[in-house]
């Protein structure tokens, strides 16, 4: 307590001079202070004399019966002094034991007497609430009546039957079956209770929000009941033996324990996964549906903390019990969906539904620890893993079994390939092939995450180069049957089933090229790199099968001419038209080939054919035996068949300009054979500065010429190794086709595989692209 004086809390105020003409205002304020605590203290006062003065009252009137109670107690003492007093008093006990037993009989049997028509009036209420419009989610306007009631009557049922412990069997069975009809209409209307306590979602929904107030209010009551029956039975069992026959009335009244509460809540958690489990089912042929409509849990979720909430007592915290639940049976569905592998779209809507829940529960402003443990253990990511891997399991299928279909027709052939109205020769898969890629990634797409769309095209990518390996391996296996066995053995139609897979295969880089386009501009650049290096892989894929069949096609031709080939420079080359046979029978392949190829590949195949004839002409020369070119009459025969030829390849390759610089190498072939010894080498040095020294097959070229002897042959490349050396020469920096020369001692076969891209690349893809691509 503050001991400052007066003077002190005066110069407190006034501190300023001016603060002296604020005296009148703080005069004022101390006296409204004063008056308010004078008032509060004459109220102390007045109250404290009335409690004292009522204290007084009840302290005398106290005093009074404690004397009249002392005299009435002596007055008993006395009473219990005498003999005859003590006699009448135990007279006195037994007969008003024998009044309270008759009471309690009479009673009882009054009360079974009205039991029955009591229970068919709980029963006929009962009814009346089932038979509502709204059955379980109505108002159920008599809940608080029948509880009411049939607490009463089942108090008295434990009651009796308490008491009839020690009576017989017989009469025990009687009492059993009189209560029977009470006992179906408890367990009828606690099952009716169960069934409104499942629904309060519906009853707050229809705004019977009371009813659940009824219920809770029955919950609560039976609840204090069982409190009362355990602390009953924890005192009789601690209770002395005096003490506990003091709890016989106590006893009389013991219940079966009836735990509404945790029934309550195990009815919303079981009612919550029905709700789910229906859902489910309703659904379960038809997942996207099922994903579409779970916008109900929302719905759900908001009542509950809008209506339900505030009708709970605090201690249920039946907001959080309920969102809790709610999560965890949305967590097992959803598990289930997963579990039953369900298709590409479901996977990738469930993971798009996901990621909104997780955003609408915290707009909800529902705790994170309530949505524990997360959606699917928060791997909801997995769902675009198994997303991409059913993409790409379903593409391998239906590739599988496409693929089966397509190499079975082409290896057995028994009919031909399907032909269009342009005659062009393919087969039926390419479309429906590239059908399905296309939606696959239509379907990665709907993902909007470019890494979905990245990982697709690359598996697509993959199935596509597992296909062309799967061609280039069946028309190997083709080929050399064709090539090793007798014409009878192998079965018809390999030659326009290799056109066919040609056309295929060049529509196949179209397709591809058109899905280039169309998914490179939606994209990031990130992922635009990855899409066009994987499917440009697959395009060059495509073009060497389509190189292949080329390969193929040609090398039908010289199988056929083979005899002829290995006529030419010989004996027989003088005697025939050798050449006349070989550009009879390649005119006749060519034609059919013309009508039913691609035009970009017949152009791509015409270059085949004239490296194949020159590298054919050219071995032939290579392999002649000496003085086995009769000058100059071999000169004359070698410039005729190169007439010839020129002409028949001019008809298919107009550009004369390009078409006389592949034929150059023959003429300077021809102009070394027709050099003199001492001009061989200017005619040699036009030839070794485009194709190198090729001194090997200039050696043999003039070993073979019938006007040389040996020794004029060494004199001629003594002279050319020496000027090679002199001059330095060296292979060119691109190959050409003398290259193919070099290794002709094997056969011509064994070069053709590999004709294209030794020294030129006429399947380059910018120039196949440019003549041969076309859009979707």
């Amino acid at each position: 307590m503050s001991t400052a004086s007066p003077s002190s809390l005066i110069a407190e105020v006034l501190r300023q001079p001016d603060d002296l003409l604020k005296l009148a205002a703080y005069r004022k304020k101390l006296l409204k202070e004063k008056a308010a605590l004078d008032t509060k203290l004459s109220e102390g006062v007045k109250s404290q004399l009335d409690a004292t003065r009522d204290a007084l009252v009840k302290l005398q009137n106290s005093k009074a019966a404690v004397s009249v109670i002392r005299e009435e107690m002596l007055a008993v003492e006395k009473l219990m002094g005498s003999g005859e007093g003590g006699e009448n008093f135990e007279k006195i006990i037994r007969v008003s034991a024998v009044h309270r037993n008759f009471a309690q009989t009479a009673k009882m049997v009054q009360n079974l007497r009205s039991m029955s028509d009591k229970v068919d009036h709980l029963a006929s209420l009962l009814d009346s609430d089932k038979n509502h419009p709204d059955g379980s989610a109505g108002p159920s306007y008599n809940l608080l009546p029948i509880h009411f009631q049939l607490q009463q009557l089942e108090a008295f049922r434990n009651e009796t039957l308490h008491q009839a412990k020690k009576s017989a069997p017989q009469e025990r069975e009687i009492l059993v079956k009189w209560f029977e009809k009470l006992d179906r209409v408890g367990q009828d209307f606690e099952s009716w209770m169960w069934e409104i306590g499942g629904r309060i979602v519906e009853l707050a929904r229809k705004g019977n929000g009371s009813t659940v107030v009824r219920l809770l209010k029955i919950i609560e009551f039976e609840g204090k009941e069982d409190e009362k029956a355990v602390a009953m039975r924890l005192v009789r069992r601690v209770a002395t033996s005096d003490a506990a026959s003091k709890f016989k009335s106590m006893q009389a009244n013991a219940r079966v324990i009836k735990n509404f509460r945790h029934k309550f809540l195990d009815v919303l958690k079981a009612s919550i996964a029905q709700s789910f489990e229906r859902h489910y089912l309703d659904n379960q042929y038809d997942f996207l549906a099922f994903i579409e409509d779970l916008s109900w849990v929302y719905k759900d979720i908001i009542r509950i903390k809008d209506d339900i909430g505030p009708l709970f007592p605090d201690d249920y915290e039946i907001t959080s019990f309920l969102v809790k639940n709610y999560h965890k049976s949305l967590n097992d569905t959803l598990r289930k969906v997963v579990d039953s592998a369900p298709e590409a779209q479901v996977l990738l809507e469930l993971h798009a539904w996901i990621k909104e829940y997780r955003v609408s529960m915290k707009e909800l402003e529902v705790p994170a620890a309530w949505l524990q443990p997360p959606l699917l253990d928060g791997k909801s990511q997995d769902l675009i893993e198994d997303y991409v891997k059913l993409i790409v399991t379903k593409l391998e299928e239906w590739t599988v079994n496409l693929m089966k279909e397509e190499t079975g027709t082409f290896t057995w052939r028994t009919r031909e390939p399907e032909q269009g109205d342009d005659g062009q020769f393919g087969m039926e898969g390419v479309v429906d092939f590239f059908q399905l890629v296309n939606q696959q990634c239509d379907l990665a797409l709907d993902s909007n995450q470019g890494a979905v769309l990245a990982r697709v095209v690359t598996e697509s990518a993959k199935v596509m180069r597992r296909v062309q390996d799967e061609w280039l391996k069946l028309l190997a296996e083709e080929m050399k049957g064709h090539m090793e066995k007798k014409p009878e053995e192998v079965l018809p139609g390999l030659v326009e089933y290799v056109i066919a897979l040609a056309n295929d295969q060049l529509k196949s880089a179209d397709y591809v090229e058109a899905l280039l386009t169309r998914l490179e501009p939606l994209v990031s650049e990130k992922y635009k790199a990855v899409i066009s290096a994987r499917l440009n892989e697959a395009i060059d894929g495509y073009l060497d099968v389509a190189k292949r069949c080329t390969t193929a096609l040609v090398q039908f031709v010289f199988h056929d001419l083979r005899v002829a080939t290995k006529s030419l420079i010989t004996p027989a080359w003088y005697q025939e038209s050798l050449m006349d046979q070989i550009i009879e029978t390649m005119k006749d392949y060519m034609g059919d080939y013309q009508g039913h190829l691609n035009p970009s590949i017949f152009e791509i195949l015409v270059e085949d054919f004239l490296d194949t004839f020159l590298i054919c002409y050219l071995s032939a020369l290579r392999r002649a035996s000496s003085n086995s070119l009769r000058i100059p009459t071999a000169i004359q025969k070698i410039k005729s068949d190169i007439s010839t030829a020129f002409s028949f390849f001019g008809a298919y390759k107009p550009a004369q300009q390009e078409l006389q610089q592949n034929f150059e190498v023959l003429d300077m072939v021809v102009s070394m054979l027709d050099a003199s010894p001492q001009m061989v080498f200017m005619d040699y040095w036009n030839f070794a500065k485009v194709h190198g020294p090729q001194l090997a097959f200039v050696e043999a070229l003039m070993k073979a010429r019938d006007d040389l002897d040996r020794d004029g042959v060494k004199e001629i490349m003594e002279t050319l190794r020496r000027k090679v050396k002199e001059e330095e020469i060296g292979d060119p920096e691109e190959p050409t086709i003398m290259v193919k020369i070099q290794a002709t001692s094997g056969g011509l076969f064994s070069n053709l595989t590999n004709l294209a891209g030794t020294y030129t690349s006429n399947f380059s893809a910018p120039k196949f692209s440019a003549s041969g691509l076309r859009g979707l």
